[in-house]
């Protein structure tokens, strides 16, 4: 559509973005766990009626790139929604994530018409499995990883299902916090179904209903017109995971970026096959990590929808770990694999636009969970995080230190709500200094954090990359360094850790994470 009134539709755009917006906001602010309320490990979208995303707040790139390509396979096995209706999905092989990324949906009536959906996505802290946190550091089955959702109808017509809601908690290992978390996401649908309401009551359900898809087109335009002021040509590259976690071979991204007149596409043939650990990522995974890459190489102010892709081909060989098949392990696809994969992409997109796109970020979300019996209570505890590192230096400056890149944009928990909320201790937290790759334009920090386990025995699991292979720095900057992980027992001896695995720690006994630095950009003097 081009006839749609340019003025109304930037005004309905944003309303969208701003309602995706205060989605998130009322799901931060009335989550029970520390990391949604406080790291907002969440994220808010809103789609067409089609299933299309037409607007999100700039919340965590994974979690929104991928619910692009799985609210509509979600939909399609629970048949049309009726008003009340809110669907609750887990299932990595529908929903396009891994298990603790729970999935709300709910439409949006007007009328009595089914005018869009509402979605929140939200990584909670347990959803059961093999390890507290529910991202065991060497898992091979996603029975392994927790309970699987499919999608399921979690309110009918305004009614919650109580038989759902204790299917599901009884499965978890902090059901109180899980329900409260759950809660918050539902809050989260009603203020964006709300919202929608409102913005319908002041323009019309007929103009609502067409500038969604006008805005779709919009973006399509404008991404085509980036599009156009690149080379024609194709262009190959690659980069690779440390290890899947099960053995010490790398497992290798690689990718063909061809750009005609009508297309842009991402050929993945001669990545590695599916693997035994649990890197394997499934294929809206793909799709998310090409989605924010290509807002760097273009345009970071596109409107983040799908209209971004819609010039776009990806090609997936069967049997790729990329695209991995039921019963694989896929927690650290989410985590880890997107990230090489935006790594991947970017350094194809730094032979197409060499004064567009930084070097390597740290490449790794650095993921650690804890769990345990808390002995001021005597209640099971599961505290998750991912730490940022180095940013890669860029074409306009050094870049930044200690923060979470590409993929991941979630916060850090702060230190008081971290002892406040665990039986843990923060007994170091601090900038790993030298660490980025020196160049023209060096590479940021990576960051240094120890957590000590006080009065029991803990659970810890490790999810981290990069430990192998260093970030790369480009046109001549050196190379971020590499992440180290070691424990320290009670006596402060040392044991260096694997990058992927589980252990126990005792009383006083302490887990480090040393993250990687970003890589350096240009040769400097």
């Amino acid at each position: 559509m081009t006839d749609f009134d340019p003025i109304r539709l930037e005004v309905l755009r944003n309303a969208l973005e701003a309602t995706a917006q205060e989605m998130g906001s009322v799901l931060k602010h009335t989550a029970f766990s520390p990391n949604i309320k406080e790291r907002m490990d969440a994220s808010c979208a809103i789609f067409t009626a089609d299933a299309e995303l037409v607007a999100q707040a700039e919340h965590v790139p994974v979690h929104l790139g991928s619910m692009l390509r799985a609210v509509k396979p979600t939909l399609e096995r629970t048949g049309e929604l009726d008003e009340g209706d809110v669907v609750i999905v887990n299932d990595p092989f529908v929903a396009g994530a891994h298990l603790p990324d729970i999935t709300l949906i709910a439409p949006v009536f007007i009328d009595s018409r089914r005018i869009a959906y509402v979605a929140s996505r939200a990584h909670h802290s347990d959803v059961g499995g093999m390890e507290p946190g529910s991202m065991p550091g060497r898992s091979i089955e996603i029975f392994q990883e927790g309970i699987i959702i499919p999608p399921v109808k979690l309110y009918r017509a305004g009614v919650l299902q109580e038989d759902i809601m204790s299917m599901t908690l009884a499965n978890v290992r902090t059901s109180a916090e899980r329900r409260g978390d759950l809660n918050a996401q539902l809050s989260a649908l009603r203020v964006g179904a709300r919202r929608m309401e409102e913005v319908a009551d002041r323009f019309g359900a007929d103009v609502l209903e067409a500038g969604l898809a006008a805005i779709l087109d919009y973006t399509e335009r404008r991404m085509r017109a980036r599009m156009a002021e690149l080379p024609r040509g194709t262009w190959t590259c690659e980069d690779c995971l440390d290890n899947d976690g099960s053995s010490d071979d790398p497992v290798w991204i690689r990718l063909k970026i061809t750009i005609d007149d009508e297309k842009i596409s991402f050929d993945f043939t001669g990545t590695s096959p599916q693997v035994a650990g649990n890197v394997n990522a499934v294929a809206p995974m793909c799709w998310s990590s090409i989605f924010y890459s290509l807002k760097l190489l273009t345009d970071a102010s596109l409107p983040p929808n799908a209209g971004v892709l819609r010039p776009v081909e990806v090609h997936i060989p069967k049997g790729c770990f990329l695209d991995a098949q039921k019963p694989a392990a896929v927690c650290a696809g989410n985590t880890e694999t997107t990230q090489r994969l935006a790594d991947t992409v970017l350094r194809g997109f730094a032979q197409i636009a060499p004064d567009r796109i930084a070097a390597a970020s740290n490449g790794t979300m650095n993921l650690i969970g804890i769990g345990g019996i808390d002995p001021r209570n005597g209640r099971p505890y599961t505290y998750i995080e991912t730490s940022g590192g180095g940013q890669g230096g860029r074409p306009m400056g050094p870049g930044m230190s200690g923060v979470h890149a590409n993929m991941s944009n979630t916060l850090n928990t702060p230190i008081e709500s971290l002892e406040i909320s665990y039986p843990l201790r923060c007994v170091r937290y601090e900038l790993r200094d030298g660490s980025g790759g020196a160049g023209e334009n060096p590479g940021g920090d990576g960051l240094i954090r120890s957590i000590q386990v006080i009065g029991h025995d803990a659970r810890v699991s490790l999810q981290t990359d990069r430990r192998a292979f260093a970030p790369y720095g480009l046109h001549g900057g050196a190379d971020g360094m590499r992440g180290i992980n070691w424990s320290t027992d009670a006596d402060g001896n040392r044991q260096d850790r694997p990058a992927k695995g589980s252990l126990t720690l005792k009383d006083k006994e302490a887990v480090t994470l040393e993250t990687p630095g970003g890589g350096g950009w240009g040769a400097g003097v």
